[in-house]
């Protein structure tokens, strides 16, 4: 498809953003099961949750557009889903597995906070006022979790990767 009107551009990231929500919801789970904190369990259990309706809320942006609801590979989010299956596979400290796993499911949410922004404003240029607050409410959502792994990892979690690292450096 050729890129010559904001509406195949919005049309395309939408598809974009859809396939990068379908594979977070693969991913997730596995996230939840691989933290050892039960904070983090919670946190990535619960935006689990909130990327199911996520997915239903772009399903209706489709719907609004006349479009069937369905993705094209989105290779940004592929990438960050291998970053943090690479994560996963490590051996390791708990909580240094923690930090790493928060780093991970950030790095996901700054490109869906990006990803989102650009497809509201979009929106609001095609004059899709549905779309818009559909679009914007995901928004604040990605921008909420985010801010709760920042929290997670400054509440504690950072800290203790930290101090086991200087217990493995102790033991040598």
């Amino acid at each position: 498809m050729s890129l010559d009107s904001l509406e195949k551009l919005f049309l395309e990231e939408l598809k974009d953003v859809y396939n990068a929500e379908k594979q977070l919801l693969r991913a997730l789970p596995r996230m939840a099961k691989a933290a050892e904190s039960p904070e983090l369990q919670q946190a990535f259990t619960k935006h689990t949750k909130e990327t199911e309706g996520q997915v239903q809320r772009l399903e209706r942006v489709f719907q609004e557009l006349g479009q069937s609801a369905r993705g094209k590979t989105c290779k940004g989010m592929q990438g960050l889903v291998e970053e943090g299956k690479e994560v996963m596979e490590k051996e390791g400290e708990g909580p240094v597995i923690d930090a790493a796993l928060i780093a991970s499911a950030q790095r996901v949410e700054h490109y869906e906070i990006a990803a989102y922004g650009c497809l509201r404003t979009y929106a609001q240029l095609l004059g899709l006022s549905q779309a818009v607050e559909l679009l914007q409410q995901t928004l604040e959502e990605e921008e909420a979790t985010d801010k709760i792994l920042t929290q997670l990892g400054e509440g504690g979690i950072n800290e203790a990767a930290a101090a086991a690292g200087i217990g493995a450096e102790e033991e040598k």
